[in-house]
């Protein structure tokens, strides 16, 4: 057990949506880093001894900002931790952890793999349907 005890799981799941929203309102309002424009926070995960608060992020222009959005994230994190330990009220605020989250970029791959596919399987269903025009009309 830790030094601060075990919450529940669904506390910690409340605590890490309210750091979530907090946190996107602070980084919107309060924090003035042009690194830190255009970023998403895709999600905030709490131990369940309150230590740590892993926040997930991203950005429109997906990996190719990771280090600079996570250094400007570091940079921040002191303010950031002081900022939201006034708004939720914990008796040890945890430690601010960011960390890339690719998932929103991994989707876009895939969906343009499964449109590069539609696209084949409907210009070969395209190329079937002509070719079999041809053979009823006894061309070949």
């Amino acid at each position: 057990m830790g030094v601060w005890g075990v919450v529940s799981k669904s506390r910690a799941i409340r605590i890490a949506e309210r750091i979530r929203d907090d946190l996107a309102e602070l980084l919107i309002r309060r924090v003035h880093d042009p690194r830190l424009v255009g970023i998403t926070i895709t999600g905030v995960e709490v131990d369940r001894e309150l230590a740590f608060a892993t926040i997930f992020v991203s950005a429109v222009e997906g990996s190719v900002r990771s280090a600079e959005i996570l250094a400007g994230l570091e940079h921040a994190q002191g303010f950031l931790r002081t900022e939201l330990a006034r708004q939720i009220e914990l008796r040890h605020f945890p430690r601010l952890r960011f960390r890339w989250d690719p998932t929103p970029e991994n989707a876009e791959a895939i969906e343009r793999i499964l449109a590069s596919l539609a696209r084949d399987e409907s210009t070969s269903s395209y190329q079937e349907q002509d070719s079999d025009l041809d053979e009823a009309d006894g061309n070949d």
